[in-house]
C-alpha cells in the first residue's frame, strides 16, 4: 500500500500536471508523456487502493457473517440451557419452601422437647433423691427392726431366766 504522503504528492503532481495541460497549450511531447504517465500510474495506485479497499471489506463482511451465526448459534444454546434449568428451579423452590415450613415446624418442636427433656431431667431427679430417701429409710427400718429383736429377744431371756429362778 502507499503511504498518504505519497498519495499526496501525486495527486499533487496529477493537479499540477493536468492544470498545466489546461492552461498551457505549449507543453512538449515529453511533458505531456510524463503527465500521461503520472496520471496512468495514479489511476493505477487508485485501482489498487480500491481493490485492497473492497478485499478488505469482504474480508470484514465474512467476518461479521462468522459473528452473527455465532451469536445465533450461542442464543440458541443459552435458550436450551434455560430451558433445561427452568424445571429443576421449580423443584428446587419447591422442596426449599417445604424446607422452610418444617423449619417453622421444628422450631417450637424443638422448644417443647427441650422444655420436655428439663421436666423429665427435674422429675428424674426428684425420683432419684425419693430412691435414695426411700432406701435410707428402709435402711433405717431395717436398723431399728433389728435393734428391736434384739431388745424383744434381751427381754424374753431375762423374763425367761425370771422365770426359771421363780420355780
Amino acid at each position: 500500500m502507499m503511504s498518504s504522503e505519497q498519495q499526496n504528492n501525486n495527486n499533487q503532481l496529477v493537479v499540477q500536471n493536468s492544470g498545466s495541460l489546461s492552461f498551457s497549450s505549449h507543453l512538449s511531447k515529453e511533458d505531456e508523456e510524463m503527465s500521461r504517465s503520472a496520471l496512468s500510474t495514479f489511476r493505477a495506485k487508485e485501482e489498487e487502493i480500491e481493490r485492497k479497499k473492497m478485499e478488505v471489506r469482504e474480508k470484514v463482511q465474512l467476518q461479521l457473517g462468522r459473528v452473527e451465526e455465532e451469536t445465533k448459534r450461542l442464543a440458541t444454546i443459552r435458550e436450551e440451557l434455560e430451558a433445561l434449568a427452568d424445571p429443576m428451579r421449580k423443584e428446587v423452590a419447591l422442596v426449599r419452601k417445604k424446607i422452610d415450613s418444617v423449619n417453622k415446624e421444628l422450631k417450637p418442636l424443638g422448644h417443647t422437647c427441650q422444655k420436655k427433656e428439663k421436666e423429665y431431667k427435674d422429675a428424674l431427679e426428684a425420683f432419684n433423691e425419693k430412691n435414695r430417701e426411700k432406701v435410707q429409710l428402709i435402711t433405717r427400718l431395717m436398723e431399728l427392726v433389728s435393734e428391736s429383736e434384739r431388745l424383744r429377744m434381751k427381754k424374753l431371756e431375762e423374763l425367761s431366766k425370771n422365770i426359771d429362778s421363780m420355780q
